[in-house]
């Protein structure tokens, strides 16, 4: 399949105004710094949720237990800001920790500049089935983070008094 003549994407819209093309490129210039961040503030964030005692796993390629760390180390130079972790609890305490957090948002679209966080049994994967999405371990008490672009501090300050909530 080759490429679309240019009248077509010209009919259906979908070039990008010179405006958006200078923000793709003026975004990209501090794209490796912004990933750095994110990969560094995450782990930081994922460690500390390690030991928490309210949350029952943490699921990141960048800690020793994830089943994917060797291959991580070999394969990549960093990762990205999100990861998963399953707290201690059920629906509504999942509910309980999404609604006291202040410095997330609650978003389902993951990976912006600021810290966001989702439910992934009633956002995301809603309408997976419920079989389904046990066989996946998508749970009432798994919570998805995406880690911005903020001080690293702040975020797990946030989500420890978040945790009080449960």
């Amino acid at each position: 399949m080759g490429h679309l003549p240019l009248i077509i994407y010209n009919k259906l819209f979908i070039v990008p105004s010179p405006f958006d093309c200078s923000q793709v490129l003026r975004s990209l210039k501090t794209l490796a710094l912004r990933m750095k961040q994110h990969s560094e503030s995450s782990l930081q964030i994922a460690k500390y949720l390690e030991s928490h005692p309210k949350v029952e796993g943490v699921i990141h390629p960048g800690l020793p237990n994830h089943p994917h760390y060797e291959l991580t180390k070999r394969k990549t130079s960093g990762h990205s800001g999100i990861f998963s972790i399953y707290i201690k609890g059920n629906l509504d305490s999942s509910k309980k920790i999404l609604q006291s957090l202040k410095k997330f948002t609650l978003a389902e679209s993951l990976g912006g500049y600021e810290s966001l966080a989702e439910l992934p049994s009633v956002m995301t994967h809603a309408s997976v089935p419920p079989e389904q999405r046990e066989k996946l371990r998508i749970t009432d008490n798994l919570i998805r983070l995406s880690v911005g672009l903020e001080d690293v501090k702040s975020l797990i300050l946030d989500l420890e008094q978040a945790l009080k909530a449960i």
